[in-house]
């Protein structure tokens, strides 16, 4: 089972506030939090998952946690809190990419602390770690702990997910991203991300670098570009298959949760078998990623597909 750490909360999406009306703003809220979607999206595809995060026992955390059962999400690992629930005010441009507002301070997502940390069985195989979670306290200490203790016992994956309107000091992800690639085995990072910690920056230097300071395995994402992935001495590129986009939210976690999905059906279960992963088996794992991230973004918000899905668009693309 993966065991997926990190935020969950609402997206409250915005709409209206300049058609010419009154200019009232509504709202929809939709549950959401990168590491949620993760979590959701291993399910779907047909991953056993599991989610570790504080949920809080206000109304909106009840209606996380009763959508964690639903989408069959173990949720043996919740910690409920009296907190409040983290609430994303998103707004999306013309292009479909969203703008992030986050209400978060004290929230039930943030508050975990070391007493919180579980005992995990042998069946879990891999834990993720995401977003705003790594960076924030006391939350970002916590999973650092974790992190660092099953660093060598279980696959350690790694999304920094850079949120700088939640944390604006980039020295402090640089400090945060640099601790977890000590320890991560499986790396993902979009070319925004690599943009926002480094500007200007070669962005295939970057990614070169990381390979070689602990992780078996470097993706960066390019959105409608596709995907690089560094692997050992090798290094694979898939292209994305063209779609309609509605919007970009949650492509980032359809694809993060299709490459543990992929690596998953190639074996992959510790690091030395990351290690053993061929070109072939690597190109095919990106593919489904792709092709997943391009999928979810024909959808209104994080929705993010199921196998069967992923497949049919595979299919019609003609990815292998």
């Amino acid at each position: 089972m993966f065991l997926v750490c990190g935020e969950a909360l609402f997206d409250m999406f915005a709409h209206g506030g300049g058609d010419g009306g009154d200019g009232a703003l509504s709202f929809a809220a939709h549950r959401g939090g990168s590491p949620y979607n993760v979590a959701v999206g291993l399910a779907r595809l047909g991953s056993p998952s599991g989610f570790f995060t504080g949920i809080s026992t206000d109304f909106f955390g009840d209606m996380l946690h009763a959508a964690l059962a639903q989408e069959g999400v173990c949720a043996d690992y919740i910690v409920r809190k009296p907190n409040p629930t983290t609430l994303s005010f998103v707004l999306l441009d013309a292009a479909g990419t969203p703008r992030y507002t986050f209400f978060g301070t004290g929230a039930a997502d943030r508050a975990l602390l070391p007493a919180d940390l579980p005992t995990l069985p042998a069946t879990v195989t891999a834990v993720h770690f995401g977003s705003f979670a790594l960076a924030v306290a006391p939350v970002a200490d916590t999973l650092l702990q974790f992190g660092r203790a099953m660093a060598g016992q279980r696959l350690i994956s790694y999304d920094p997910n850079i949120r700088l309107t939640v944390v604006p000091e980039i020295e402090l992800w640089r400090a945060r991203a640099a601790e977890w690639l000590a320890i991560a085995d499986i790396v993902k990072v979009s070319q925004e991300d690599l943009q926002s910690l480094y500007p200007g920056a070669d962005e295939t230097a970057i990614a070169r670098a990381w390979a070689t300071q602990g992780p078996g395995l470097v993706v960066v994402t390019r959105g409608g570009a596709g995907a690089v992935a560094y692997h050992g001495g090798t290094e694979v590129e898939v292209a994305a298959p063209a779609v309609k986009v509605v919007d970009t939210v949650g492509a980032g976690d359809s694809f993060q949760a299709a490459l543990l999905h992929g690596l998953r059906q190639h074996g992959v279960v510790s690091r030395a078998t990351l290690e053993a992963l061929s070109p072939a088996a690597l190109r095919e794992t990106l593919h489904l990623a792709a092709a997943a991230g391009a999928l979810t973004c024909t959808r209104a918000g994080a929705d993010l597909p199921r196998a069967a899905q992923v497949r049919a668009l595979m299919d019609k693309t003609g990815q292998d």
